[in-house]
């Protein structure tokens, strides 16, 4: 009789076992965070620049959203909306599939492939997996099956939009006779990045150069030019910043929106790389903070980093499609040339030409999209930089942000007033034009 009562104890025990494995698998907004601060993480360590930054952003936030807009009412496949992408694979809705642990294993795969260290991520993927499986096996894999077949879906669009072509395309060839054009800049003397970034194909705009830019203003050192008084405002701006020794609010802004991943450090005969996220990383970061504090749910913060993610990366084509067809000199060439020879900007000069200002475009673009989002006067405090030793900033609005973030170059030193002030009118365009023209909320 014994026997007999031990065998049934361990067989409820065992069948309690069985059954608390097979507890549906709960996916959180909290572990998209996770994976996409992983990424940037390995984005810093693997130093990407920004343009080709917005492009990890993008693509795995997609395959995400069009797995949550197949089951979301809510929501609708951009299919049809964005150039030569077709819908993706339909899920199978009687076969155990969690489209959300789809949508994140799709996240994942893609941003793998789009990062240099893979092992570096494959820790967290990998605890995740066997996290998820010890939950609920059939599910696990049934969900996994189709996210990857999603993932390969959107990289097979992915693989035509040019950007493996522009990896043998030649280096941007410096004009050195021409005093009007950019000159590599101190310390590093890097070549100009991502000369050939106008040929990605764009996920809203027409075209690179759908909102191409007024000119600068025309080049001169005559003191009575408009060029002229833009490049003696750089100079006096930094001066009377920095007059007094301490670090004023001007200088704390340009700190704070650095966002250059190219910064070199020169000790005696060393030179290194300080490593920071990119322009695009720190909207993404809002981003984070936004749906964070609206405690919105995990469709909902798809939703949020993938319009803004698509925002940013054309923010930077249109951007470098003007920045390489003005090709203009940078003010610190000209300052040490002209001026002030041993004036430095208080942030790094970075490697490519001056006009527009790539934060204040892809800053004007975000702004645009998140305030659609979250409205006009989402007020936030932003953390982005605090793991690089920088203090919050409140602001009251996205578009506070943005002009901030524009302002930031010129306190730099690193930007004329035209290249921030139609730079973040030029990102404002495309944020509108996504407004306008991409439907992905139904109501």
């Amino acid at each position: 009789m014994k026997r007999y009562l031990i065998i049934l104890i361990a067989g409820v025990l065992l069948a309690n076992c069985t059954e608390k494995k097979q507890e549906p698998i709960v996916i959180s907004p909290d572990q998209l965070h996770n994976s996409i601060d992983k990424i940037i993480n390995i984005m810093i360590h693997d130093i990407f620049s920004p343009p080709v930054a917005s492009r990890i952003f993008a693509y795995p936030n997609i395959a995400a959203y069009e797995i949550v807009a197949q089951v979301n009412p809510d929501y609708q496949s951009l299919s049809g909306q964005l150039k030569d992408l077709k819908p993706i694979p339909a899920i199978d809705t009687v076969s155990g599939i969690n489209p959300q642990l789809s949508a994140l294993i799709a996240h994942m795969n893609i941003s793998r492939q789009l990062i240099f260290s893979e092992d570096k991520f494959d820790v967290l993927q990998d605890s995740l997996f066997t996290q998820w499986k010890s939950m609920n096996e059939p599910e696990f894999e049934a969900s996994k099956a189709y996210g990857l077949k999603v993932a390969d879906h959107i990289k097979e669009w992915m693989s035509k939009d040019n950007y493996s072509q522009t990896r043998t395309m030649p280096k941007f060839t410096v004009n050195t006779d021409d005093p009007t054009r950019w000159q590599p800049t101190p310390p590093a003397y890097m070549d100009g990045i991502e000369p050939h970034w106008n040929k990605i194909r764009p996920f809203i705009i027409d075209s690179a150069s759908q909102f191409k830019p007024v000119p600068p203003p025309p080049f001169s050192l005559e003191k009575d030019s408009d060029f002229y008084k833009e490049l003696i405002e750089v100079y006096n701006i930094s001066n009377e910043i920095t007059k007094n020794g301490d670090e004023s609010e001007e200088v704390a802004i340009a700190k704070f929106w650095d966002c250059n991943p190219y910064v070199s450090v020169t000790r005696g005969h060393l030179m290194f790389a300080t490593k920071k996220i990119t322009p695009g990383a720190h909207w993404i970061g809002i981003t984070k903070i936004a749906s964070k504090k609206t405690n919105s749910n995990f469709d909902d913060t798809v939703f949020a980093y993938t319009k803004t993610s698509m925002a940013i990366a054309d923010g930077f084509i249109s951007c470098w499609d003007e920045k390489y067809r003005s090709n203009l000199i940078r003010p610190e060439t000209l300052i040490n040339q002209h001026i002030d020879e041993n004036w430095k900007p208080i942030l790094q000069t970075p490697p490519f030409p001056e006009y527009t200002s790539g934060h204040s475009v892809v800053s004007g673009a975000a702004g645009i999209a998140l305030t659609s989002i979250f409205g006009e006067d989402f007020s936030f405090e932003d953390d982005t930089e605090t793991p690089y030793g920088l203090p919050i900033r409140k602001f009251n609005s996205f578009n506070e942000a943005a002009d901030e973030a524009a302002m930031s170059r010129m306190y730099g030193g690193i930007h004329y007033r035209a290249a921030v002030e139609v730079g973040v009118g030029q990102g404002r365009k495309i944020g509108a034009l996504l407004n306008s023209k991409i439907k992905m909320k139904k109501n």
